[in-house]
């Protein structure tokens, strides 16, 4: 369940069938992508309405496990950006779900801890974990930021300035509070 949150192992691991995917795979891959994609952009409103294509044709299959893998990668994108809530879309599905996914699940609410691989997104999530249970280091910030700026995801990498200027502003340094505040600026330039 470790590369669950690679969308690419996350969807058609679950979906996959034969060397030829079917129509409703593609679909939902390409849904899924694109939800991804527009979420990280900071497109609310397209994102989700990628979800809910992806999340249609994974329904197609009649399997919770295959749609809770969708609504956990949607709530870890979420995480990552730092925007922590209840997983609703996973709570309707987990008693349905398999035991990996209901472990994931807890690891998003922070019952539960694991590794995180050295994909990005694995490591914004683990690191926004460690945010919410107050044992992040500057150096973890730090890590967030380049992880998100390095794949250009520009939602997370907002979210993460904002924690460093936050540190920056309670630590009374007005310098570095003001070069992040710049840097975001230049992040939401369009």
């Amino acid at each position: 369940m470790r590369r669950t949150l690679i969308l690419g192992a996350a969807i058609l691991a679950a979906c996959a069938s034969g060397p030829q995917p079917l129509d409703w795979q593609l679909n939902a891959r390409q849904a899924m992508e694109g939800f991804q994609r527009l979420y990280f952009a900071g497109e609310s409103r397209l994102a989700e309405t990628e979800f809910a294509r992806a999340r249609s044709e994974l329904a197609r299959t009649g399997r919770a496990d295959v749609v809770a893998r969708a609504e956990l990668l949607r709530c870890a994108l979420r995480t990552a950006s730092l925007d922590f809530d209840d997983c609703a879309g996973f709570a309707a599905l987990r008693a349905d779900a398999g035991a990996p996914e209901r472990a994931y699940a807890d690891y998003l609410a922070g019952r539960a801890t694991r590794s995180a691989s050295d994909e990005p997104l694995s490591r914004l999530v683990a690191a926004a974990l460690q945010l919410r249970a107050g044992s992040i280091t500057p150096a973890g910030i730090a890590g967030a930021v380049d992880a998100a700026s390095a794949q250009g995801w520009r939602r997370p990498l907002l979210a993460w300035l904002g924690v460093q200027a936050k540190r920056a502003e309670d630590a009374g340094d007005a310098e570095a509070a003001a070069r992040i505040r710049r840097r975001m600026d230049l992040v939401t330039v369009r």
